[in-house]
Formats: C-alpha cells, structure tokens, sequence
C-alpha cells in the first residue's frame, strides 16, 4: 500500500528543463534582516532625538503614540489565542496615566494603575463568569508592562536636563542591543534560555554587559559628571534589565504561539519587540539617575 500524499494521490510529474528553485536568503545568524532593521532603528531614533532636541513636549506625544501602538499590538495577539482584553480602554487608561504622571508625578502613577485595574475588573464582570480568571490578570498584565513601565520615559524626561537623562538611557540600551548582537554572531556557543530564546547565548550576554559598562561610564560622566565606576554600574543594571525584558517579552510571545506581535515595522516584527527591553530599563534608570543626578528644580 502506497503511503498517501498530504495534498494529493495524484503521481507529481518532475521537469528535468526546471531550474531548480534557490532557497530562501537567510537573515544572518541572529534572525534579522540586518540591512534593513539598521534603517528602520536609525530613523525610529532620529525621530525620538528630534523630539527630545527641538521641544520636550513633543517626546509626550511619541511616547504616547508608542505605547497606544504596543498596547494595541500585545492586545490582539492575546486575542489571536482567545483571551479577551480591552484594547481601547486599556489605550484610554494608559494614556490617562501619562496625562497623570506628567502633571503629578510617581504618587499618581501608583494611583493610574490602580484605578486600571479596577476599571478592568468591573468592564469583564459584564461578559459572565466564563474566562474571567484569565481574561483580567491577562489586561493587567497588559496595563503594567506597557502603560506603566512605559510612563517612567514621562518620568525621566520631567526635569530641564530630561532630554539628556532619555539620551543616556537609550543610548545604553541600543549598546545593550548592539553588544549581545555582535558578541553572539560572533562567540555565541551557549544558549542561555533554549526553552524561551534561543537565539541568545551567554557570550552574548557577555558582550552586551561590557558595551554597556564601557558605554554607561562614558555617557555619565561626560553628561553629568558622575564617577566612571558608578556610571559602569549604571550601564551593567540597565544590560540586565534590558535582558530580563526581552526575554520576559520571548515568554509571552511563546505562551500565545506567536512570532512576532506584528509585522508593522520592517526588519524589527512589533512595535512590542522594539519596546521589550526598554521598557523594563526605564524604572531601572529612572531610579539610579535620581540617586545620581538628583534634581534640584
């Protein structure tokens, strides 16, 4: 008996004249179209700095936009795996804890969070029973990693130097990237969490934490003239959060069986996948430049 054929019993004919069809162009090593995700980050960054060195206020409103699109991404990916989250009310409550932190600070990004999650509560009690116990810690979960993290950026960019406190931040973080990035192309040998990412090794972990101790002692002391070895402790925190997020972000994205939240930006996947490790560095940076740099306004 004939083993069957998955998409026909028809015989399949073969065209010795055929040319034979070329694989698909691999993405490098490290998965990406490298060329074009250079592009793309170099004017994702171009438009941030721009914000940043012509007027403050206009960051608020590319962090704004950022988030609604990260929220609106992670939402509908859950959705894809049948957990119902609110995207527009999440969208209203996180830029309603924007709008808060700006005009009143940390007190009232503790007090957004809080009345999001209540307002989550109440808006599944109308759908029944059935789901409910995934359903709301999904949307909190949502409303914590990507409106309040995220509001830490309002945070860092609040005082007269907070274009600069933005700049020193990011830029670790892109060293972050750029360090992993080279060291595990380069060295990679020893996956680091197969299960969750694996794509990322120890070696490159290695390479991020360096870029960003080197990086980090630089920005700090040529930008606020701390001492180089605090500023390398700055730079090492940071490479460790921005790691805990992307692979915080790997998880999620694994759990619902996606591989990337979008296809919205060329070369990157999501918004999201841009946004994973930063948004976990801003509280971390947010905290030391405070201790470091207090703000005296």
């Amino acid at each position: 008996m004939e083993p069957s054929r998955p998409w026909s019993d028809a015989p399949v004919e073969h065209d010795a004249t055929a040319e034979p069809v070329p694989p698909p162009k691999a993405s490098g090593k490290a998965g990406r179209n490298l060329p074009v995700a250079i592009a793309v980050g170099l004017g994702l960054g171009a438009v941030v700095l721009a914000s940043l060195l012509i007027y403050r206020q206009i960051f608020l409103f590319v962090v704004a936009a950022a988030l609604a699109v990260a929220i609106w991404e992670l939402s509908t990916a859950m959705r894809k795996a049948d957990i119902r989250v609110p995207v527009w009310t999440l969208v209203g409550c996180g830029l309603g804890m924007l709008a808060l932190t700006w005009f009143a600070g940390p007190p009232l990004l503790v007090v957004g969070l809080g009345v999001t999650v209540a307002v989550l509560v109440v808006w599944r009690l109308a759908d029944g029973a059935t789901g409910y116990h995934v359903d709301v810690p999904a949307a909190t979960l949502v409303a914590t990693y990507v409106p309040f993290l995220g509001a830490f950026a309002v945070l860092l960019v609040a005082p007269l130097d907070g274009h600069l406190r933005i700049i020193a931040t990011l830029a670790v973080v892109v060293l972050s990237d750029t360090g992993g990035y080279v060291a595990g192309v380069l060295a990679g040998r020893h996956p680091m969490a197969p299960k969750i990412s694996p794509k990322k090794s120890w070696e490159g972990l290695g390479g991020s934490l360096l870029a960003c101790a080197i990086g980090g002692a630089l920005l700090l002391y040529f930008m606020f003239d701390v001492t180089w070895w605090l500023g390398a402790l700055f730079g090492i925190t940071l490479a460790i959060a921005a790691t805990l997020g992307d692979l915080t972000e790997s998880m999620i994205k694994r759990d619902l069986g996606v591989k990337d939240m979008s296809n919205l930006i060329p070369g990157h996947g999501g918004l999201m996948d841009r946004l994973d490790s930063i948004l976990f560095v801003l509280p971390v940076a947010y905290a030391w430049l405070v201790f470091l740099v207090p703000v005296t306004s």
